[in-house]
């Protein structure tokens, strides 16, 4: 559950460090106190967009921090866990800051997260229920996410719309097949000259090297014999010969040896550079021998480097990126073979449309289920919140395979009728504001009850009500409070007075000489308790009658509970 919560420099708030209890706590205030702020500043924590207009007039910055008790959440621990942000045990922070700039960092447990990922945590900890939630519940998108959240089927729901997009995928694309049927057939007939006349080339990188290298010898085939011829007469064969000169000179220093050993070492040099050079004459005679001026070859070469050269040309690449050219248009046609099949598309669309219907047979059948099921909580509710008689349905209208859609096989209504005898009609168009109110915290409640969240927010979800369904209502809060911890701001003094603690907003100048409006928040003792409930029933002049009324009123909700007077729904 939420343990602390502080703010700072958020609208019209400086700072604000909140301790938070288990139950059912109440939040009162003069209207524009900025009770609402709170839940802001709390969604805002928990992943909501946020821009620089919310920071304090002044500030650099506005900063959020929350901590929250996890110990009976396994599955945000585990959740945790998987995306690295482990924290303290049982235990996690979360940390919100948007800057002047714009930017805004947000942070679990200390690692720096995503929005995304601040959302994601999100949904375990917390489920706050707006005070417009009752004109959202009038839009038919709205009223199938709450019957699918209800059933426990929205991961269902989702896998109904991926299975229906790939339905309309594999139909769009065999149909974009039968209209594009000849430009795929010249496009099919194109690759495969272009692929017959590069395989017919049968060209290689290891052959590009070899013609290179053999056409440069060829083409210069002259010019070596011709140094060859020279270096071997020099060498060896001319008068006088380099072998022979170092030869005799070679024996000239082996005879002085006798007089003077240090020539040894020139001896031995001399002695291997003959050696050396009759081998070098050795290779340069096979070298020669080898040499063979062959100009039909050499014309071959140059036809098959020519050849190659076009095909580089024709297809705009260099030689060296032909074989990589002759593989991607071989794979593309394979690719266009596979799209062109048109067997192979229509089993495709068959088979994704068999697993559409066969997901939306399960999403339907826990839609019915559900529907039933939510119907009549809903009713009995409707019994207790003073319309007796009224009577709630989701009513589920099949649809036929052509009007189906990514959202199931059939179509989701609220309907009521709020008095007995009346027919059953479309909840936009029958239902009162004061009505709708009602109906739309009974589904609220109920739909809270199924939910996760150990901590559950209602903004003023009681606007529309009064009297005594008020405090039948607050009955309902403060029975939730002892499941989950629940915070309500409310304007109803029957609501408040049931609360197991009670917050007061106020709204004061920060100083004497400065116009600015600043937010404060008082945690009330019995006594500022009855004040307050007295300023609810009795507004800007309170007389002892009212304190008295309001101290009857606390009284008695300290005790609704266990007096069993409490909806049962």
């Amino acid at each position: 559950m939420l343990k602390r919560l502080i703010i700072k420099d958020f609208v019209i708030v400086e700072w604000i460090e909140l301790d938070f209890m288990s139950g059912f706590t109440v939040l009162t205030g003069e209207t524009g106190a900025g009770k609402s702020i709170l839940i802001d500043a709390l969604g805002l924590a928990l992943g909501e967009r946020g821009d620089a207009s919310q920071i304090r007039q002044g500030c650099a910055r506005a900063e959020i921090d929350a901590a929250f008790e996890i110990h009976s959440l396994p599955d945000l621990a585990n959740w945790l866990n998987d995306n690295d942000l482990q924290g303290d045990a049982d235990t996690c922070l979360i940390r919100r800051v948007l800057e002047a700039n714009g930017r805004s960092r947000s942070y679990i447990n200390g690692h720096g997260v995503t929005l995304q990922q601040l959302r994601s945590a999100g949904e375990f900890l917390v489920a706050i229920h707006s005070q417009h939630a009752h004109q959202t519940l009038l839009h038919k998108d709205e009223q199938r996410e709450l019957l699918d959240a209800f059933c426990g089927c929205a991961d269902l729901a989702k896998a109904v719309k991926s299975a229906y997009q790939n339905w309309q995928d594999c139909h769009r694309r065999r149909i974009a097949m039968v209209q594009r049927a000849e430009e795929f057939r010249d496009k099919c007939e194109q690759l495969e000259w272009q692929i017959q006349e590069l395989s017919a080339l049968n060209f290689t990188l290891d052959e590009w090297q070899t013609l290179q290298a053999d056409h440069n010898r060829l083409s210069h085939v002259a010019t070596l014999l011709a140094v060859t011829e020279t270096a071997i007469e020099g060498l060896s064969e001319s008068e006088p010969a380099v072998i022979a000169q170092i030869s005799t000179i070679h024996a000239q220093l082996r005879n002085l040896l006798a007089y003077d050993d240090q020539l040894k070492v020139v001896v031995d040099l001399l002695d291997c550079a003959q050696i050396q050079l009759q081998e070098g004459v050795r290779d340069l005679k096979s070298y020669r021998q080898g040499l063979d001026l062959d100009p039909q070859r050499l014309q071959e070469i140059e036809q098959r480097i020519s050849a190659i050269h076009t095909a580089s040309r024709k297809y705009r690449v260099t030689a060296e990126e032909l074989p990589q050219l002759f593989a991607t248009l071989t794979h593309r046609l394979e690719e266009l073979g596979t799209e062109s099949d048109m067997s192979e598309l229509q089993a495709r669309e068959k088979k994704a449309q068999h697993d559409y219907l066969e997901a939306t047979k399960k999403l339907s059948s826990a839609r019915r289920q559900g529907s039933e099921k939510l119907s009549r909580q809903v009713s009995d509710a409707m019994q207790t919140l003073a319309m007796q008689g009224g009577e709630f349905a989701v009513i589920l209208t099949s649809l036929d395979a052509e009007h189906a859609n990514a959202h199931g096989m059939e179509q989701i209504e609220f309907q009521v009728k709020a008095h007995q005898g009346l027919p059953l009609r479309p909840l936009a168009k029958v239902a009162s504001g004061g009505e709708l109110s009602r109906i739309s915290l009974a589904i609220q409640v109920i739909t809270s009850n199924i939910g996760k969240a150990p901590t559950l927010i209602f903004d003023e979800v009681d606007v529309g009500i009064g009297g005594g369904v008020a405090e039948v209502v607050g009955n309902l809060l403060k029975k939730l409070g002892k499941e989950r911890q629940v915070l309500c701001i409310t304007h109803l003094p029957q609501v408040a007075a049931l609360g197991d603690q009670q917050w007061q907003v106020v709204k004061m100048k920060e100083s004497a000489g400065n116009h600015a409006i600043l937010s404060k928040i008082r945690i009330l003792n019995q006594h500022e308790r009855i004040e307050e409930i007295a300023r609810m029933l009795g507004g800007i002049n309170i007389t002892e009658t009212t304190r008295q009324h309001a101290a009857e009123m606390l009284q008695h909700g300290s005790s609704a509970i266990v007096s069993g007077n409490k909806p049962r729904f």
